[in-house]
């Protein structure tokens, strides 16, 4: 009889245990890591789901539970990208989750308020101090556009970013 080494069996194990893990409890592992959209998750479940096993019924039993949630996905989601994103960048990751309608346009509203302060942040986090010309300008501006902050927010908060009492 032949030495198996450890690791190997241990890598047996796990693939043996990966393959008998129901879809629910699939479900749930992924949703206990961070918060998913709904088609984001049936997305990662559709590589795991037999012809038997239905998602969308496994994903409307897990928004009836509240364990599943658009809301809190998409105030997740904004929580961690509004210190480094702007409005446009942020709404387009939402969009593309599967978040639309009013929810978009609410969130929307609520990410106007505040746009200028967050590309005025990101500004100075980068860069710091004004341009001394017009590439260097036109430099700092493009990399705020490629963030997603509106023109608006971005002229402004270059405008702005000498009065720091803001």
């Amino acid at each position: 009889m032949g030495f198996t080494h450890p690791t190997r069996w241990f890598y047996r194990f796990k693939i043996m245990a990966a393959l008998k893990i129901s879809l629910k409890a699939r479900a749930l592992r992924y949703l206990s890591i961070r918060e998913h959209s709904r088609a984001e998750l049936a997305r990662k479940l559709e590589r795991y789901a037999e012809e038997s096993d239905d998602i969308e019924a496994l994903l409307d039993f897990l928004e009836a539970q509240n364990w599943l949630s658009q809301t809190r996905f998409s105030e997740a989601l904004i929580k961690r990208r509004a210190a480094r994103y702007g409005n446009s960048r942020i709404l387009a990751e939402l969009q593309s989750h599967g978040i639309g309608g009013d929810a978009l346009t609410e969130i929307k509203m609520e990410l106007a308020v505040d746009e200028i302060a967050r590309a005025r942040a990101v500004w100075c986090k980068k860069f710091g101090i004004l341009a001394t010309d017009a590439a260097e300008r036109t430099r700092q501006m493009r990399f705020l556009q490629q963030r997603g902050f509106s023109p608006c927010a971005i002229q402004a908060a270059m405008r702005g970013v000498v009065d720091f009492d803001d």
